[in-house]
Formats: structure tokens, C-alpha cells, sequence
């Protein structure tokens, strides 16, 4: 244990980008006038406080409305918390994977052999130019490493939480970055918890010319060339 929390479900209809784990870009939908389209976005899920324990799953980010399937993704998740077996030497502290990103998968702990070990690197996540630039999200949290003295693993592209090998009490393992939907990384014992995971965002863009205007939960409202793009940080809603 001492796991690194994964990147929530990351989905991606713009561009031709493709969405998480390689998968295609999804299918683009049409707003329709006078249509509300409603908005979550979900937390990151909690970290573990206890020894050999794991974190939580986020909650579901998603937006629904009438005539479209309902999109859902859930938010990145907690990471885990580890400890040393009974021996109790350098070789036997356990390590932590890192978790995975929407692009990359998170790479094993590698253990003592005579050192407290090095916990896994996190997967990166990946990169979407929806907003009008590139930005990278949804990133794997970093494990953790063994012992007092363990490498700690890195946090994946795109906010994934740096993972903690120090039982200490004041070294915090990292959070996943809100609203990108990260991972938290892992953390050798409980002092205090393993990173918490990142919130989700939800994206919207559409031509200015359909563009309604109407909205809820204050979205940032930018423009790229002849488009709109809504940036949801928190729940709402958008009226076509």
C-alpha cells in the first residue's frame, strides 16, 4: 500500500482530441435554444488517515440536459497510506505505486534492497487546447516512498500530488491540483493523511454567434477566435 490516488475519468469531444486512457474524442452534441444544461462538478476524494489504508474516489463531474446523454466522469481519487512489515529493516518498508494519469499509466515503487526505496512515478495527464491554449490535466498522484528516509514518487503531468516518505507528522503528502480532476499522492504512514485527490471542471465551447448568454454558478466566460468557451470550476448551468 501507500498508493497514489489516479486521475478522475477524463472525456474530451473537442478537436479531435482524444480523451483518457487513449480512448477517441467523443461525439460533439448541439446546444438547443432554450435548453438548460446542467452542470456538476464534483470533489476530489478524500485522503487515508489510517495505516494500510486506501483514499476515495471523487465525486461524479458530469453535464446533462434535455436530449443528450448524460456525461459523467468522477474526480480524481485519494491516495493510500502504507507501513513497514514486522522485520522492521530498511529492506522491508513497503513503497507505493503511483497512480495513473489520463495518458499514461503510473509506474511501480521500487523496494529496499538495503535502502528505504523509491515510490512510483505518477502517469501523466494529458493536454487539451480547448480553452484556446494548451493545458494538461488529470495527472496520477506520485507513491510514496519507504520509511523516514524513501524517494518520494512525482506527481504526473497535469496536477498529479507528490507522493511523502516522511513519518514525521509535518511532511504533507500532495493534493492532486484542483479543478483538473488529479490524483493525491500516497504517504508512508498516516502523519497526517496521504494527498487528497483533485476537483473536477467541466468545458464548454461554442460558436459566440450561439452563444445565449445565459448562465449559472459563475462560469468564466473567454473567447478564442470565433468561439466561447465556458469554464465551469464549480456546479451550474448554461441555457442554450
Amino acid at each position: 500500500v501507500g498508493g497514489a490516488g489516479g486521475a478522475g475519468g477524463y472525456r474530451n469531444s473537442y478537436n479531435s482530441e482524444t480523451s483518457g486512457g487513449g480512448a477517441s474524442s467523443e461525439t460533439e452534441f448541439t446546444f438547443t435554444s432554450g435548453t438548460v444544461y446542467t452542470v456538476t462538478v464534483g470533489g476530489g476524494g478524500t485522503g487515508a488517515t489510517a495505516y494500510n489504508d486506501k483514499g476515495n474516489n471523487g465525486s461524479d463531474s458530469s453535464i446533462s440536459g434535455s436530449g443528450i446523454t448524460t456525461i459523467t466522469s468522477i474526480g480524481g481519487g485519494g491516495g493510500g497510506t502504507s507501513t513497514h512489515d514486522a522485520a522492521g529493516s530498511s529492506d522491508n518498508y513497503q513503497v507505493g505505486g503511483g497512480g495513473g494519469g489520463a495518458s499514461q499509466v503510473g509506474s511501480a515503487g521500487v523496494s529496499g534492497n538495503g535502502t528505504y526505496g523509491t515510490g512510483g512515478q505518477g502517469g501523466n495527464g494529458a493536454s487539451s487546447s480547448i480553452t484556446g491554449s494548451a493545458v494538461t490535466r488529470a495527472g496520477g498522484g506520485g507513491g510514496a516512498g519507504g520509511g523516514n528516509s524513501g524517494t518520494t514518487g512525482d506527481g504526473g503531468t497535469g496536477g498529479g500530488g507528490q507522493g511523502n516518505g516522511l513519518n514525521n507528522g509535518t511532511d504533507l503528502a500532495g493534493a492532486g491540483t484542483t479543478n483538473t480532476g488529479s490524483g493525491g499522492g500516497g504517504t508512508y504512514g498516516p502523519y497526517p493523511s496521504s494527498g487528497i485527490g483533485g476537483s473536477g471542471v467541466v468545458i464548454l465551447r461554442m460558436t459566440t454567434t450561439n452563444y445565449s448568454g445565459t448562465t449559472s454558478g459563475s462560469p468564466s466566460v473567454t473567447t478564442s477566435g470565433l468561439d466561447t468557451i465556458l469554464t465551469f470550476n464549480g456546479s451550474g448551468s448554461y441555457t442554450g
